[in-house]
């Protein structure tokens, strides 16, 4: 209803209209994506991945937290990386990272003149369909939506593409991230701070509504009013409105925040609530990822955080990762055992 209509409808005399929205939804409710198709969506000659993978991709800056746990990964798989003939450390890093991230590797085999495999490289999940048929592969380009082809369909050679995918429970075609019931708590995380910065950067910060039933003051000077306030708003735009009306009541002018629950909205709660879902998902423990404790104790030892950390987290992703090796039946990916951190090294 625009400022036109509302006026008139007041002088008609009709009644105030109130309604609500904002309802939470849970991932329970709705039909999914995938609830409109028997199992899977083909597009074409391949299958579409239940979840844009755009989105995926760049949800990976949504948050330092999210990205700090993945990148803290990637380090540690790094470290104890054993190049091979198939696979130098610069692929390996790139392979992981898709892994991680989009919770999907797809290795090209790359052969020699022989037609025996030279080496592996990756090719972007981000790109990368599995095909209706067994064995093929293909690279697309996908629309604003993150479906579909817009131009330059490319099919690999038939069984040149290792696939890696972190186990679905709806379907067995494209893996999804372990993290990614910790989305909506990135998002969260992404919107408190990208609001507090506009809240910072608007000088007028979120508004509020100047309410006036002053006799006293006629339109002239709401019209000087008026353009005073517009002076009041931007970027460092800091000021302080003086209005003085002789005779005027106490309460003939009221300034109504629109933003007290905006300034009480706990930013720092809403931070660490965020912050602690996403480590929860990653299974990260904070102090290493640069995480300030709260508290005098800190957060304990960060020997034996890496040692629990590499025994739970960081062994078995390198067991899976090393399912290159049975798929292509050559010793693409090898690690160095870990030597835990508690311990001392032999003399």
């Amino acid at each position: 209803m625009s400022e036109d209509q509302a006026v008139q409808a007041a002088d008609k005399g009709q009644s105030l209209i109130m309604f609500s929205f904002g309802d939470d939804v849970s991932v329970l409710d709705g039909q999914s994506l995938w609830g409109f198709f028997e199992g899977a969506w083909i597009c074409g000659q391949w299958y579409e991945p239940p979840v844009p993978f755009h989105g995926l991709a760049k949800s990976y800056r949504m948050s330092p937290y999210h990205q700090s746990a993945i990148k803290l990964k990637v380090n540690l798989l790094k470290k104890h990386f054993i190049p091979s003939r198939w696979m130098d450390a610069a692929t390996h890093e790139r392979a992981v990272l898709d892994y991680l991230q989009m919770g999907n590797l797809f290795l090209q085999e790359i052969p020699n003149r022989a037609m025996r495999p030279l080496r592996y490289e990756v090719s972007p999940a981000l790109h990368t369909r599995v095909g209706v048929e067994p064995g093929r592969y293909f690279w697309v380009k996908p629309d604003t939506l993150g479906f579909g082809s817009v131009s330059g369909d490319y099919e690999f050679l038939p069984n040149s593409i290792v696939h890696l995918r972190e186990p679905d429970v709806e379907q067995e075609i494209y893996g999804l991230p372990e993290w990614l019931s910790a989305l909506q708590s990135g998002l969260l995380n992404e919107s408190a701070t990208l609001f507090r910065r506009r809240y910072y950067k608007n000088g007028g910060h979120a508004g509020y509504i100047f309410y006036s039933t002053e006799a006293t003051i006629d339109e002239a000077d709401f019209e000087m009013i008026k353009l005073q306030m517009r002076g009041t708003t931007g970027q460092g735009n800091f000021k302080n409105l003086f209005v003085h009306a002789p005779g005027g009541r106490e309460k003939g002018i009221q300034i109504i925040p629109l933003a007290e629950v905006a300034a009480k909205d706990e930013f720092m709660g809403i931070k660490n609530v965020s912050r602690d879902d996403m480590l929860a998902a990653h299974r990260v423990p904070p102090q290493l990822i640069g995480v300030i404790p709260q508290n005098n104790g800190g957060f304990g030892d960060v020997r034996s955080a890496v040692d629990v950390f590499m025994a739970n987290e960081i062994e078995p992703i390198m067991r899976a990762i090393e399912q290159v090796n049975e798929i292509s039946g050559l010793p693409v990916v090898q690690y160095r055992e870990f030597q835990p951190m508690g311990t001392s090294a032999p003399a």
